[in-house]
């Protein structure tokens, strides 16, 4: 009877092994179908072509690991801060920039995986993420961050800082936030504002006294005198807007939204009175207003700024119109909008039929001073056939001829649209330069929150 057991669980036991043979084989031809076709047809043993597999397998692997510990080195010793978190938005590895940012201690890395919350409290960065995430694309933010300390004498010794991050969505949900200290470049910013500000009031003192001096000397000179001095007079005039532009833009950036007198305003009639008060400048080019929208559009708006802003957009549109154009100028309501948060905004767009921006001026036309090509303006000239010589004396001419508008002179002092973003900013909207499609001209689309 012990014998027969012993037979039966004999039996049953290669049984088991002939059986586990069979599906080692079938793995393992499951294996080497994913070689390539030349091994496959190899005359090797199957034996032989599965270690051959196995060796090249261990072969990439190697490279990979050491591409990773490369990438890992450079993200380690990188001047920008890099962290990583999981889809429960847990820190699973941060470089020395990002510990240095953030105030992350030392251990974040080598410890068991925990809440970002733990290590560094910061609301924006964590929206970031939560925005990353959602949107499955890259997103980028700007904040002032505030580090905190566990000792309360510390407190006064940690300076705010302004980041920029950028989120990157990876694999299995994960996320990857590199940040950018940008402290050092707003603090030369701001000096470059306050040194801005503090030049246009010194300036502006004495080029009042000038333009006093000279209307003074205009009804005592000669007729043949009186050109010179009307000359003297509208560049004291143009030199006194340039200086007034500057201590606009100033107070914007300093003051920015807690200075807005908002208040609801239709947009079409400050849109309709704007170019009333252009047409003078109009008139002399022939270019004519093609208004596109609704008859009535109540925005709550800080009513000065956006006269400002408007004059500043069809003044641009008006000087670079060819002559017997249309300015075209759109208003509408998004329900959505990709530029601007959840919620309906107002898009106003103005498009000329001139030459456009130059690509390369495109990210830089909102900047101070910035000038776009020369020919920009030489196409805008009344006379198209100028030669670059006589381009001096004919925009000296224009300069001198052009009437005021509320008692400001438009003109190409590189400040116009650097005025227009500040001005938007301001009411938390957005504004964008492109070319045009259609007509080639510049195309300027303002966006306003509802």
């Amino acid at each position: 009877m012990a014998i027969l057991d012993f037979l039966v669980g004999l039996s049953i036991g290669v049984a088991l092994l002939i059986w586990q043979r069979f599906q080692a084989d079938a793995r393992l031809k499951k294996i080497l179908r994913k070689v390539q076709a030349e091994a496959a047809d190899s005359p090797f043993s199957l034996t032989s072509q599965l270690s051959f597999a196995i060796s090249q397998q261990r072969q990439t692997q190697q490279q990979l690991e050491q591409q990773l510990e490369t990438l890992r080195h450079i993200l380690g010793t990188a001047p920008i801060g890099y962290l990583q978190v999981d889809d429960e938005n847990r820190l699973l590895w941060c470089n020395q920039q990002a510990q240095l940012i953030l105030g992350i201690a030392e251990e974040a890395n080598a410890s068991k995986p925990r809440l970002l919350l733990e290590w560094v409290r910061s609301y924006e960065l964590d929206d970031l993420i939560e925005q990353t995430r959602n949107a499955r694309q890259q997103c980028r933010s700007r904040w002032t961050f505030y580090p905190t300390s566990a000792d309360p004498t510390d407190l006064s010794q940690q300076p705010a800082l302004t980041l920029q991050g950028y989120g990157l969505p990876l694999l299995d949900n994960h996320i990857g936030i590199f940040l950018e200290n940008q402290q050092e470049l707003v603090a030369l910013m701001q000096q470059r504002d306050r040194w801005t500000s503090d030049l246009a009031h010194e300036l502006k003192t004495p080029l009042t006294s000038i333009r006093l001096i000279a209307e003074t000397l205009q009804t005592r000179l000669e007729p043949n005198l009186q050109t010179w001095i009307d000359r003297l007079i509208n560049e004291t005039i143009r030199l006194s807007d340039l200086v007034q532009d500057l201590l606009t833009l100033s107070q914007m950036e300093r003051d920015s939204f807690r200075d807005l007198q908002l208040k609801p305003t239709d947009l079409v009639h400050l849109i309709q009175s704007v170019w009333n008060s252009l047409e003078p400048l109009a008139r002399r080019k022939q270019v004519y207003l093609d208004y596109q929208g609704p008859e009535e559009f109540i925005l709550q708006l800080d009513e000065s700024r956006i006269h400002r802003l408007l004059i500043n957009l069809l003044d641009n549109a008006i000087k670079y119109s060819p002559i017997d154009h249309a300015i075209r100028l759109q208003l509408s309501l998004e329900s959505e909008s990709s530029h601007l948060p959840a919620g309906r905004s107002a898009c106003l767009e103005v498009i000329d039929f001139g030459p456009g921006f130059p690509e390369k001026a495109l990210p830089h036309v909102f900047e101070r001073f910035f000038r776009a090509d020369p020919s920009r303006a030489r196409q805008a000239s009344p006379d198209d056939l100028a030669t670059e010589a006589e381009m001096p004396q004919r925009t000296l001419q224009m300069n001198y001829g052009a009437p005021l508008v509320n008692g400001y002179a438009p003109s190409g002092n590189g400040l116009g649209l650097a005025i227009v973003r500040q001005i938007v900013e301001a009411h938390r909207g957005s504004v964008s330069a492109s070319n045009h499609p259609d007509t080639g001209g510049a195309w300027l689309q303002v966006r306003l929150p509802v």
